[in-house]
């Protein structure tokens, strides 16, 4: 019986001397009460292998308190809309500092909401409370996630598609698209000179549009470009079990669906070895990817010179996704016919950046996928998964990443 019971108890890594007590408790004769007079040397020895950071599963009860920390105060919708919807939690302590000030604090928080504050494996190792790092969207590109695993703490994002941030991202897109084809600046500038009928724009109808990348914001801009009566081309690294790719059957890997839910959305479908050409084919090329080491500057000189002369890009997705320098030339020549973009290479951006002096250049300053509906979504995500921490449940409404 003893050692069942050790056994049960050692499992649950209770302290040693309650383990202890539970026993004596439990064992009835002298003889068996002589026998654990060592057990709390033994379980010492037993957990010394044990992590000494805290039982990642919380179950607080309401004089205990969860402390978040929102790291930096850009996007202020996101912690004023998570605290308002806290509001009647008051075991919840949400903090919200500048990225500068979150090295040296956060050891004293139990989850983070990262923003674009940059984890790395330095200031992840002080993080000695920490189980939940968690980003009020998608990107986690400034997250070491390697680093948290070793150290025990989940990373996760909110799915673009269940919390409206795609589709917002997407009219974003759509928006920054007829900019450029209506010539935003011109008008502007048409306005202010009280000149009317120019200039001359032009409109999504007809267009052939290259979604690069067809995740949930590239399926939300196709649904929405449809009623445009544009050509979609999209490409992805892999599709779902038809083995027809673009008149071909090169690989495993490169296979396209006939069932796809996605069908009647995507005229032609490719795989990432398709990116020039059908970039060369697209009047508007619209890259849809996550940043990471593959796609850092994947829109480069050589992408850009198989566009169409003339052609419009946007990007709604990852700054650094473009190459600054290849943009800027291409640009310059004539040879790209405008440029739009909610995201820059540097953030927040330079507002006399020499790009900038391009007429046929448009920025908004990273507020794609900042709308009520999208926010409020992604707050109930986060504040429901901070009381689910805190009462040790199970998290729901978001995605893991190791």
């Amino acid at each position: 019986m003893a050692s069942g019971v050790v056994k049960c108890i050692h499992l649950k890594c209770l302290s040693t001397l309650s383990m202890s007590r539970f026993l004596i408790r439990a064992l009835q004769t002298s003889a068996q009460r002589a026998s654990v007079k060592a057990l709390p040397f033994a379980l010492d020895r037993r957990c010394a292998g044990l992590s000494s950071r805290v039982d990642k599963r919380m179950q607080n009860g309401p004089d205990q308190v969860t402390r978040v920390l929102f790291c930096g105060l850009e996007f202020p919708a996101s912690h004023t809309y998570t605290i308002e919807y806290l509001k009647n939690y008051p075991f919840i302590q949400v903090d919200v500092l500048p990225r500068g000030d979150v090295p040296n604090v956060i050891h004293e928080y139990h989850a983070c909401v990262v923003k674009m504050c940059q984890l790395d494996e330095n200031v992840i190792s002080r993080a000695v409370q920490m189980k939940l790092i968690l980003q009020f969207g998608v990107g986690l590109e400034g997250v070491d996630v390697k680093a948290a695993t070793k150290h025990n703490i989940k990373v996760a994002r909110i799915p673009g598609q269940t919390c409206g941030n795609s589709a917002s991202c997407a009219e974003m897109a759509i928006y920054l698209m007829l900019g450029l084809l209506r010539k935003k600046a011109e008008m502007e500038a048409s306005v202010k000179q009280k000149i009317l009928g120019q200039p001359i724009g032009d409109t999504l109808q007809g267009k052939t549009v290259f979604i690069m990348g067809f995740g949930a914001i590239g399926a939300d801009l196709a649904k929405r470009l449809r009623p445009f009566g544009v050509k979609i081309l999209a490409t992805k690294r892999k599709w779902v079990d038809s083995p027809q790719l673009n008149g071909s059957t090169d690989d495993a890997s490169n296979l396209i669906s006939q069932s796809d839910a996605t069908d009647d959305l995507v005229d032609k479908k490719g795989t990432t070895k398709d990116n020039y050409e059908f970039a060369a084919e697209a009047d508007i090329v619209v890259p849809c990817l996550r940043l990471t080491d593959e796609t850092a500057g994947i829109i480069n000189k050589s992408f850009l010179a198989s566009m169409k002369k003339g052609s419009l890009l946007l990007n709604v997705a990852r700054g650094r996704i473009l190459d600054y320098e290849s943009v800027y030339q291409s640009l310059k020549s004539g040879h790209l016919g405008g440029l739009g973009i909610d995201v820059a290479w540097q953030e927040p951006f330079d507002p006399d950046d020499k790009i900038l002096k391009f007429p046929n250049v448009i920025i908004t300053p990273h507020v794609a996928g900042v709308t009520e509906p999208s926010y409020r979504t992604m707050a109930k995500v986060v504040g429901d998964c901070l009381i689910e921490l805190h009462n040790g449940q199970k998290l729901t409404g978001i995605e893991f990443v190791e």
